[in-house]
């Protein structure tokens, strides 16, 4: 069986649309990704505007080291600022709703809550 490796199976795109910071994850983020990834993240996560969009749709897998990304995400963008995971498929979701997660973060189901304004969390 070939070895994992974090860099092929996890990606990171950012894209900026006026006050809205855009960024796609991919792949799977687990305990063997998220090292390499949340250096990205955090490079990613400057300068953005002042609503952050995670999308999630391309996300495969994530455990608790992928959800403890997401908080961090959360806490570098800042108090004031709105970030929004997008998209999250169904098992996502669930392990969002179950963890709590889902009262932290907006969530919504399509990654188009561009042209809307998120509340501020």
């Amino acid at each position: 069986m070939p070895s994992r490796t974090a860099s092929s199976e996890v990606g990171l795109s950012r894209e900026q649309r006026g006050e809205h910071t855009l960024i796609a994850l991919s792949g799977e983020l687990d305990i063997a990704s998220t090292p390499s990834l949340r250096e990205r993240l955090h490079a990613a996560l400057i300068d953005t505007g002042p609503y952050v969009v995670i999308d999630l749709s391309g996300v495969a897998f994530c455990d608790a080291s992928g959800l403890a990304l997401l908080i961090d995400a959360r806490r570098r963008v800042g108090p004031g600022r709105a970030v929004v995971l997008a998209a999250p498929r169904p098992q996502l979701l669930r392990l969002l709703h179950v963890t709590g997660l889902d009262r932290v973060f907006t969530v919504r189901q399509a990654a188009e809550p561009l042209g809307a304004r998120p509340a501020a969390a």
